[in-house]
């Protein structure tokens, strides 16, 4: 257990509420970023995490969202980056702004909030110090129907790399690519069944195994710019 906090972007639902969830049961302090209210955050503080509202669809946002991070804390155990939009393709002048809002999300917070917060991340005093990035099956496959998107989550994949070798060897710089992990609210069976026909282990695990990948990232000492594979065996079909 660190006494500094982990910081978790995008961390009020879904893959990042688990996580959050699941590292305060483990003793850590947490911090978490969300987008909007919502009752999860009020278990969440219940808990002890700590909550700061962050709107990274402009770079004032993002910058307005370092602040008070810095305000919050003088150091950091991790990042975790799992902020995330998902905006369809489209045509027209809704097709740029669509872009530039999954490549503020997916690219520009994450870089700027590990350069700004690499002091943080340095005065942990632990000797194990990580950033973790959630990128997506699609960064290395693509995606006929995401373009977009998927080329903002490689966007990240290869910052990954770019932060492993800049940080080295004091901060680990990894990532993890999931695929199918969780069904969504309106999902129904004919969608699972399909979700699940993708993989060779034809299985939707559920968040559970998002944190077993995390949680072994954060306790290796011997892995850098490394991104995990989470699909189940998707590339396989």
């Amino acid at each position: 257990m660190s006494a500094a906090p982990i910081l978790i972007t995008g961390g009020a639902q879904r893959l990042g509420r688990h996580c959050a969830e699941r590292l305060c049961d483990d003793g850590h302090p947490v911090i978490i970023s969300y987008r909007r209210e919502r009752p999860a955050l009020d278990a969440l503080r219940e808990r002890g995490v700590i909550t700061l509202p962050a709107d990274f669809s402009s770079e004032a946002g993002i910058r307005d969202f370092i602040t008070r991070l810095r305000d919050t804390t003088d150091a950091l155990r991790a990042i975790v980056h799992n902020a995330s939009d998902w905006l369809p393709d489209t045509l027209g002048e809704e097709a740029g702004a669509n872009f530039e809002q999954l490549f503020r999300v997916h690219m520009l917070a994450p870089y700027l909030i590990n350069l700004e917060a690499h002091d943080l991340l340095e005065a942990c005093g632990e000797p194990l110090r990580d950033i973790v990035h959630m990128t997506d099956y699609v960064a290395a496959h693509g995606s006929r129907k995401h373009l977009a998107y998927a080329a903002s989550k490689a966007g990240l994949e290869n910052l990954t790399l770019s932060f492993a070798a800049r940080y080295a060897p004091t901060i680990q710089v990894n990532a993890i690519a999931p695929a199918m992990i969780m069904l969504g609210e309106d999902d129904d069976e004919a969608y699972a069944e399909k979700a699940r026909a993708k993989s060779a282990l034809g299985t939707i695990p559920g968040p559970g195994v998002v944190y077993e990948s995390l949680r072994y990232l954060l306790d290796s000492r011997y892995m850098t710019g490394v991104t995990l594979p989470l699909d189940g065996g998707r590339h396989l079909r």
